[in-house]
Parts: C-alpha cells; structure tokens; sequence
C-alpha cells in the first residue's frame, strides 16, 4: 500500500506538470520532454520519436509475449467556455483541474505509474511497454500509427482513456464520404438541363430513411448523418450540372466499411468516394482474459461512441481508464483525484490478473 501511495503522489505530479505545459496535436515537444524527464528520474530506459516515447520492463524477453500500455499526451484547444486558466493545475475540492487532466491525462500518469510498479520485476509472463502517444485528438499519422511498426509484436494492448474503469471493450468506427451527383447545365426559366440537386436530394432522403440490417448489442446501428451541402452555381436562374454533400458515418463493429461503401454506391445518384477509412470499428472479445479479468473486478463491458487510438491498432486492445468521458473537452476540465489513485490500483490489479 505504501509503494502505490508514493506513485500515486509521482503520478499526481507529473500530471500537474504535464497541464501546466501546452501540447495540442502536433504540438506536443514541451510534454514529451517532461515524459522523458520523468523516465530519466526513475532510471528507465526509453526511446523517443517525434514525440512518441515508449520504454520496455526491465526483464524484457524476446521468447514472451508483449502486452502494450498506451495512452497520449495531445490534448485538444481549450475551448470559449473556461473560466479557469487551462494551463494553471490547481486543486480544489479535490479535484484537479486543467487542461488534458482528465483526457487523458489521468489515464497516462496511471498508467505510467502501472509500469514503474512492475517495470523490475522478474518472472512476469508477459512482457510490458508503455507508450505515451502524440496527435490522438486529430488521428494523426505521426502518434500510434508511426510507433506500431517499430515495436515487437503486441499480443494485446491497454490503452487509457476516461471510462470510469468500465470496460470499452467495442468502439464505433468512422467513414467520411464525400458524394457528388452530376446533371447537366441549363437555364431555369426554359426548364432546362438536369437539376443535380433534385438527384441529391432524393439521395439525401434515403441516407436519412436507410436502415442497416445488422444491429450491435454494444454500439447499436450504423448511424449515417449527412453533414454538408453544396453547388459551385451560384446563379439564381441556372440549373445547376452539380452538387456535392459530405456523409458522416458512425460504424458499428458488425460491418467492414466496404459493405458501407457497396450499399451506398447501390443505393445512390452520387459518385460516391472515401476520404477516410482509417478508424475502423474495433471489438476485442469479451471472453478475452484481459476482458475477464477486468470484470472480476467489478467493471462492466459496454460500447464506446467515441474513437480512440485502438481504431489504429492491429490487435486486441482494451480501453479504459479513470476519469469521465463526459468531462473531455468540456471547459475547466477535471479529474477527481481519488479516480487517479483508483486508477492506479486498478491498472495494476488487471494486469496482475494476468502477469
């Protein structure tokens, strides 16, 4: 109990540093080197690129396999509504208050301090490297996805984000179309032409009428929201020979998006093209050990609404972590400090569970 309150007096620490120090996406130099700082003080080995940092147990063996510890240290701008300097970590009813404190920033210290606890111990079945991640808020190239090639091979990962320790054991995917329908050209007034905005707009009405057969037990049905429109004609009295309307669709872990595309491509006037396939819809198994373990401790599965850096990892990862995904990007951001001691203490019991 005295080991886990002193990393847990480290973890709350490190993360009042981390707050005080600004790291949108892209932005992230001055937190990586605050992580690298932290690394350097326990006298762990790590390695950065860009502003990924990761570091291996002590014990690592090649012949075991590798549990992943993740979570990231970007945050999103604060937005209009702070009353308090986002940047200035105070405590106040104990609760920590500031930028990134509770996405994700609760979770990666605990994490973190999960690592230190077993970083030297020997005999574990498994091995464990911890990874603080960059450019998580925009699905940037240059965070998990650039880290993951230069890893050995994960059996399974960890990563943190705010879930009231429950368990994430599904998440929605994201597919943005783009969608143009073609007519031709004419003057209005002599009923010209073929107006590519009536073929958009029927298009429109079966997207918001369409129902996906397969629904999920965790994530519900596939949600289509269609979220812009436009024409380049911007004269009163011409028919206009296109349009273009943007298709944001929310995927349950029940469909590849190529059956995504394929329905609509059947179904639909516009040509119909991608522009991002990336954060697909992820489900590790709920009979996975990990998974069990984690219900042993009294957390629940459910579905998350929300993506994470799981959606670009090429194998079975669990999210969840302490803090309330309902206080991300919300003004005057929190996290409860006693839901980073639990953390703690939940992060090392799961694993334990399983090393």
């Amino acid at each position: 109990m005295d080991e886990i309150k002193a990393l847990y007096t480290e973890a709350v620490e490190l993360l009042t540093q981390l707050i005080a120090i600004p790291s949108f996406s892209k932005e992230e130099d001055g937190t990586a080197a605050c992580i690298e700082q932290f690394f350097k003080k326990k006298q762990i080995t790590y390695r950065r690129e860009g502003n990924n940092i990761w570091a291996s147990n002590l014990y690592f063996d090649v012949n075991k396999p590798t549990i992943l510890l993740n979570s990231h240290h970007d945050t999103v701008k604060p937005n209009a509504g702070y009353q308090l300097n986002p940047f200035d970590p105070i405590v106040k009813d104990e609760k920590l208050y500031g930028l990134g404190s509770n996405d994700a920033g609760g979770c990666l210290v605990s994490l973190l301090a999960c690592f230190v606890y077993y970083y030297n111990k020997p005999a574990l079945a498994y091995n464990l490297i911890i990874a603080a991640t960059a450019e998580e808020e925009i699905s940037g190239k240059n965070g998990v996805e650039a880290l993951i090639p230069q890893l050995p091979l994960i059996d399974f990962a960890i990563v943190g984000e705010p879930t009231l320790l429950n368990l994430a054991i599904a998440e929605r995917g994201l597919m943005v179309v783009d969608a143009k329908t073609i007519g031709v050209a004419g003057h209005a007034a002599r009923n010209e032409g073929e107006n590519a905005v009536y073929k958009a707009v029927k298009d429109i009405e079966w997207i918001q009428q369409y129902h996906f057969d397969k629904v999920s037990d965790l994530l519900g049905p596939v949600k289509m929201t269609v979220t812009s429109f436009a024409t380049e004609n911007k004269q009163h009295n011409i028919v206009p020979a296109s349009a273009e309307y943007l298709v944001d669709i929310r995927v349950n872990e029940l469909y590849q998006f190529e059956e995504i595309l394929n329905t609509l491509k059947a179904n639909l006037n516009a040509q119909i093209t991608p522009r991002s396939t990336r954060i697909k819809s992820t489900l590790i198994h709920p009979n996975h050990p990990i998974v069990k373990v984690g219900e042993s401790l009294g957390s629940i599965c459910y579905g998350s609404p929300t993506t994470s850096d799981k959606a670009l990892m090429p194998f079975p990862a669990l999210k969840v972590g302490p803090g309330d995904s309902a206080r991300s990007h919300t003004a005057d951001e929190f996290i409860f400090l006693l839901e980073i001691e639990k953390g703690i203490e939940f992060y090392i019991n799961l694993l334990n569970g399983v090393l």
